[in-house]
């Protein structure tokens, strides 16, 4: 790697909820492994990585994809990893427990399925804002810190998710935009920053959900040479589990597009 080449590491949501080191509400099989070779990474290639960029799902309780948002026909709230569909909320399997909200309950739903995006699930509550499962793992939150004091820099962190309306995989938009919070929509300000940037390393939780939506639509606004700068970092994402083929189908169409694969122990090399 030629020395005059800037580099920023992209670490997306590696939060305690997702690695579960100790303990985590939406824990990521494989997670805390990721985030000790992130860490190692870090710590023996620091004078080499320009930059550190950090996004950090962010919710409040009451959010769309908890549990407490529905109702389901008995009046219960519906157990984690319900899927809501369009035909759910037609059957009156499933409606909003506040019915001021049952029309953008209807909406958001029929979004989801026109514009193809996740089907909405029902996930444990996690990353609420405050909250210990929010904070970043604590060994990758060494190794920030570490670089940070070294090289006197700093990780900046993006937020996301804070809008109980919406979904918020991916770091630049949320899977619905809101009308009433630009926050929703789409975050030059991240898009400008990265484009700065001569390789953009990609890690984080989960592969399969927030790292993949993240960089497609980081992709999406980059030309087909900027996405060149993309490297995934195989060994420090994970998939969550039963959604390994979601993960696979990323790779594959992001390797179409032009962005490469790499290990933790062999980038640097």
């Amino acid at each position: 790697m030629a020395s005059k080449q800037k580099v920023c590491l992209l670490a997306i949501d590696p939060q305690n909820d997702f690695v579960g080191r100790n303990g985590g509400s939406l824990v990521v099989v494989n997670a805390i492994g990721d985030m000790d070779r992130l860490s190692k990474m870090t710590d023996r290639n620091g004078p080499d990585i320009d930059d550190i960029q950090i996004t950090l799902d962010s919710h409040y309780h009451y959010h769309i994809a908890h549990s407490c948002f529905w109702l389901d026909k008995a009046g219960n709230h519906p157990k984690p990893f319900t899927v809501i569909l369009e035909d759910s909320i037609k059957n009156g399997d499933f409606r909003a427990t506040n019915p001021e909200h049952q029309d953008w309950a209807n909406y958001y739903i029929s979004q989801l399925g026109a514009q193809k995006k996740f089907a909405l699930v029902v996930w444990e509550d996690h990353c609420i804002i405050g909250s210990s499962g929010q904070c970043i793992d604590p060994a990758f939150f060494a190794a920030v810190t570490k670089w940070e004091t070294k090289y006197f820099a700093m990780a900046p962190r993006t937020t996301k998710g804070s809008n109980p309306f919406t979904e918020h995989y991916g770091a630049v938009k949320a899977e619905v935009e809101h009308p009433d919070d630009p926050k929703t929509r789409l975050n030059t300000r991240l898009i400008d920053t990265l484009k700065a940037y001569d390789i953009l390393l990609l890690s984080g939780e989960a592969l399969s959900h927030c790292v993949a939506t993240t960089i497609r639509q980081i992709a999406d606004e980059f030309s087909d040479d900027q996405i060149k700068k993309f490297v995934l970092l195989e060994d420090a994402c994970s998939n969550v589990t039963g959604f390994e083929k979601q993960g696979e189908d990323f790779v594959n169409e992001m390797v179409g597009r032009g962005m490469k694969i790499a290990k933790t122990t062999t980038f640097f090399k």
